[in-house]
């Protein structure tokens, strides 16, 4: 059974940083592409970014040069190294299959920018 388990987020003053980190297990994890994903309060969850098997990545046009999303194939983790983080980068970030979100998502891991 594929389990999830975002991790890293917390309250940051815009412009701050936040590391997320997601541990997977019961996949194989290399073969996947892998997404991190965002839900604002009353908004749908959206993609923000994903990195494929090869390690090719792709971002919204919202975070680009913001957001870099990695991955250690050899822990199973997907990190997303969150920089120059806005009001509007509140909401509840998933990890999941990057194409699709493939799987029963976590729990997720909050992330709050105010000051």
């Amino acid at each position: 059974q594929v389990q999830l388990v975002e991790s890293g987020g917390g309250l940051v003053q815009p412009g701050g940083s936040l590391r997320l980190s997601c541990l997977a297990s019961g996949i194989m994890f290399r073969i996947y592409s892998m997404g991190w994903y965002r839900q604002a309060p009353g908004k749908q969850r959206e993609l923000v970014a994903s990195i494929s098997s090869a390690g090719s990545t792709n971002y919204a046009e919202s975070v680009k040069g913001r957001f870099t999303i990695s991955r250690d194939n050899d822990k199973f983790v997907v990190y997303l190294q969150m920089s120059s983080l806005k009001a509007e980068d509140t909401a509840v970030y998933y990890c999941n299959e990057g194409i699709n979100g493939l799987w029963n998502w976590g729990q997720g891991t909050r992330v709050t920018v105010s000051s």
